[in-house]
């Protein structure tokens, strides 16, 4: 049972001097896994489920930094507002504004990422490049009272083109870029959440700062 601890070593000297955070992706792996993984060093973990961050939440350290990474729905905010470090997955300005409203109402401020689209699969969430230039183009964000504005995150085209992979990447990690541009003001918007077991090497390359990792430390899934 070993292979947890070593992969999480592995990829923290890796990934350490390149100044790049790793996401340990732990959806659907046990509280055990979870441990082994911290007793390696890793601080950082990846949730796709409510019900299973709140749940792992309660049972594991509480110096655990939990990421929320999956496609989160307006009517299941509230449990995880002051459990989360991290919500990767803000696809919408729907659920942007129900994130700053629970934060408000539970009096802390959240740390978010901005969902990008970018990949050819039209089952995949989040912002349009153009929609995203726009939000911050208009300045909606002044309107958030208890909501922290990170960075962009997003998915690379699930293929075997890495040319086609490798401009996705690009894309992403040039919108934080233009955003950037767009709204000077912002302040500590620097992470590019990109890259997971498959690809994150080219991910690296593109300028991503945070990385997501489930395969390639845990195995595949456990239900």
């Amino acid at each position: 049972m070993g292979h947890i601890g070593d992969e999480i070593r592995r990829l923290h000297a890796e990934l350490d001097p390149q100044g790049v955070g790793l996401v340990a992706v732990s959806k659907f792996h046990p509280a055990e896994a979870v441990m082994q993984a911290y007793d390696a060093g890793q601080r950082i973990f990846g949730e796709s489920r409510v019900q299973e961050l709140v749940a792992k939440a309660g049972e594991l350290p509480s110096d655990i930094k939990w990421h929320f990474i999956g496609h989160l729905q307006t009517n299941k905010v509230r449990p995880i507002i002051g459990r989360v470090a991290l919500i990767e997955s803000v696809d919408s300005e729907r659920l942007l504004e129900k994130i700053d409203a629970e934060s408000e109402a539970a009096g802390v401020v959240t740390k978010v990422l901005m969902q990008v689209h970018v990949a050819e699969e039209e089952t995949k969430f989040g912002f349009t490049p153009a929609e995203l230039t726009a939000y911050f183009q208009e300045r909606k964000f002044e309107s958030l009272k208890a909501t922290h504005l990170c960075g962009v995150m997003g998915m690379a085209t699930n293929t075997e083109d890495i040319s086609r992979v490798r401009a996705d990447f690009k894309t992403i990690a040039e919108l934080r870029q233009r955003i950037m541009s767009i709204a000077p003001d912002l302040r500590g918007f620097d992470t590019v959440s990109m890259g997971m077991s498959g690809d994150y090497d080219i991910a690296i390359s593109e300028g991503s700062t945070l990385v997501r990792i489930g395969t390639t430390i845990f195995g595949d899934r456990q239900y």
